[in-house]
């Protein structure tokens, strides 16, 4: 009995198989891309680059599903990587611990991947890896702000050229589209406001100049719909 016979049952031998072959790239393994690889990995992917150069702290616990006592200060891209290993034994994986730069994101984002997940919460590398994968020509879904809000139904999926309050897809529109890339980007955003007084200002570190505070289940809600939409995109192909 396979592993995957329930998923088969849902989505036929033929959107298993689509499955089986689609080769996903998910860069940001916190709060959304953590759970949106496991989804997807649970879906019977083979193949997937795992890209993410940080490691874990005490303050990633409330939200990404591989931040656990035992893993802090352990790397996030190979903690991710040792559970999906364990949850397919067969499975490819690539894991790159860097953050993306903008010379990296051009070398990383090839024509072999049926889709990109961007999971990055700054702003410069985010937008660096949407505009490789537009000049491309490879599909791609941006995950916006999960933080500062806490209405789960209030989650959508649309081009990014229609998302609205969101503070973080309000900036990379503009930046989109002073790269002229003003549509074509999926985005999974939340229509909720932010609750303005969760912001928290940094000193800038990794590109991140300020950040929201964060519920537990935003993230992998964002996670959930990012992973579903791709995984019904390849079995619609």
């Amino acid at each position: 009995m396979s592993w995957l016979e329930r998923t088969e049952l849902l989505v036929q031998k033929e959107g298993l198989e689509k499955l089986t072959k689609a080769n996903i790239l998910i860069v940001g393994l916190g709060g959304v891309g953590s759970f949106a690889a496991e989804f997807i990995a649970r879906a019977g992917v083979h193949k997937m680059t795992l890209v993410d150069g940080d490691v874990f702290d005490i303050t990633n616990k409330n939200r990404q599903l591989t931040a656990l006592d035992s893993t802090i200060g352990k790397s996030k891209a190979q903690v991710l990587a040792s559970r999906l290993k364990d949850i397919n034994s067969a499975i490819e994986l690539t894991v790159l611990e860097e953050f993306l730069s903008p010379e990296r994101a051009y070398e990383i984002v090839t024509e072999e991947f049926d889709y990109v997940l961007d999971c990055i919460d700054s702003i410069t590398p985010k937008i660096n890896l949407i505009v490789a994968a537009r000049r491309k020509k490879v599909k791609i879904i941006s995950s916006m702000g999960a933080g500062g809000k806490l209405d789960a139904t209030k989650i959508k999926i649309k081009d990014i050229s229609q998302t609205k309050n969101c503070t973080m897809a309000r900036t990379v529109r503009k930046r989109l589209k002073e790269l002229k890339v003003d549509k074509g980007v999926k985005a999974v955003y939340s229509e909720e406001l932010q609750i303005a007084k969760s912001l928290k200002m940094t000193d800038g570190t990794n590109f991140k100049k300020s950040f929201y505070g964060t519920i537990s289940y935003m993230p992998a809600a964002f996670g959930l719909q990012a992973a579903a939409f791709v995984i019904n995109e390849i079995i619609k192909k």
